[in-house]
């Protein structure tokens, strides 16, 4: 072939090897394929349909979530309204030691103070309140909402006990105004409890007893929100068990029933100062019990006119009123007990120290005072008591 003779046939000499001869590459207005159209936002018409359906997917997924975000907010919104809204009054909720927060929710579910138990833990998890759960008693009402109830567990509640302290020597009466305190019942209802016990009398007590030196004096745990009979209980079942632990068996063998005992040793613990006076003191009730002579106890008198010990005067005579407790007029124990006895009283019955050193029955005592020191002085003989009595009280 010669220099000037032509291409070869159908290709043109002017057209660059591989470039589109129809679309020159910076012609104005050109758009590559691919490309964002302008008037529509989309893909221009050269765009692939994969690029197509992943925008519209997108878009898909965003519109759903937003439909699911509003789900579950109407979803709260409406579990943790209120069950009850025009129920204000609280309740005792109690959360023992060691409970997830998973198993209160339940509970509360059940207890009528929450609509629905998951939704509640899930919002508890949300808040991170569900670590901060302490045991407790919390006072909630259905007409909080789920908010509310979370928060109020999150503050902690109330202690689950309380300490229940009973003296040795309180009276009914005053048992009573301790369970008032403690907000176990009030003092008028947990009195009548104690009057009239019903199936919480021990076996050893007569019929129509009261509950009187049947409470041992103990220190006791209750729950907070303890029923009353729960409280009484667990005074009662006590002072069995400390009988049933050969207090019962020798009072037995020396001829005093239970009731005696407990009677006898309610005595005691009236009328001395400390322990170290209960044998004597018991010594001398039990030789004139022996002998028949009235044991002529103070606090007995007290006790039936139902005033403290201070109060009795014998210048109004107290001493001479009559009635069931009266140790003056009456011979032989008074009807029942006349406070609650603690252990050593008991113990001081059952082994009493009754002579003097050469032999002598002890049958007088008093308590009075030298030079402003408080004196014991047991006595033997009527005359020796008489001395005393000019000595250390008058």
């Amino acid at each position: 072939m010669t220099p000037d003779a032509p291409g070869p046939k159908g290709r043109p000499d002017d057209v660059p090897k591989g470039r589109p001869h129809d679309v020159p590459e910076d012609r104005p207005g050109a758009v590559p394929p691919g490309a964002p159209d302008e008037t529509t936002g989309g893909p221009a018409d050269g765009a692939t349909p994969a690029r197509r359906r992943g925008w519209r997917t997108a878009a898909g997924v965003a519109a759903a979530a937003l439909l699911l975000a509003g789900g579950v907010v109407t979803w709260f919104a409406l579990a943790l309204r209120p069950v009850d809204p025009g129920d204000a009054a609280a309740r005792t909720f109690d959360v023992p030691p060691g409970t997830p927060a998973s198993a209160v929710a339940t509970s509360l579910e059940a207890a009528g103070l929450v609509r629905d138990a998951t939704a509640f833990a899930a919002w508890m998890r949300l808040r991170g309140l569900d670590t901060r759960v302490g045991a407790g008693l919390y006072d909630l009402a259905p007409a909080m909402d789920g908010p509310t109830v979370a928060a109020r567990l999150a503050a902690g509640g109330r202690p689950r006990t309380v300490t229940w302290v009973v003296p040795e020597g309180w009276r009914l009466r005053d048992v009573a105004a301790s369970l008032a305190e403690l907000g176990v019942a009030s003092e008028a209802a947990a009195l009548a409890r104690l009057r009239r016990p019903g199936d919480l009398a021990p076996a050893a007590a007569p019929d129509g007893a009261t509950l009187e030196g049947y409470l041992f004096p103990a220190t006791y745990e209750l729950r907070a929100d303890a029923a009353l009979d729960a409280a009484l209980e667990r005074a009662v079942r006590e002072m069995e068990a400390r009988l049933a632990r050969g207090l019962a068996v020798a009072a037995e063998l020396q001829g005093l029933s239970v009731h005696a005992l407990l009677t006898l040793a309610s005595l005691v613990q009236a009328e001395a100062a400390h322990e170290g006076e209960m044998a004597i003191i018991a010594g001398v009730f039990r030789n004139r019990l022996d002998r028949g002579m009235r044991l002529q106890s103070d606090p007995t008198v007290a006790y039936g006119l139902d005033k403290d010990l201070p109060e009795l005067s014998a210048v109004d005579g107290d001493l001479e009123r009559d009635h069931a407790w009266n140790t003056y007029t009456r011979a032989g124990l008074p009807v029942g007990p006349i406070g609650n006895p603690g252990e050593a009283a008991l113990r001081a019955v059952l082994a009493p120290d009754r002579t003097r050193a050469d032999g002598a029955p002890w049958l007088y005592f008093l308590h009075g005072s030298d030079d402003g020191e408080p004196v014991f002085r047991p006595n033997a003989t009527y005359a020796a008591h008489v001395r005393d009595v000019e000595r250390y009280l008058r």
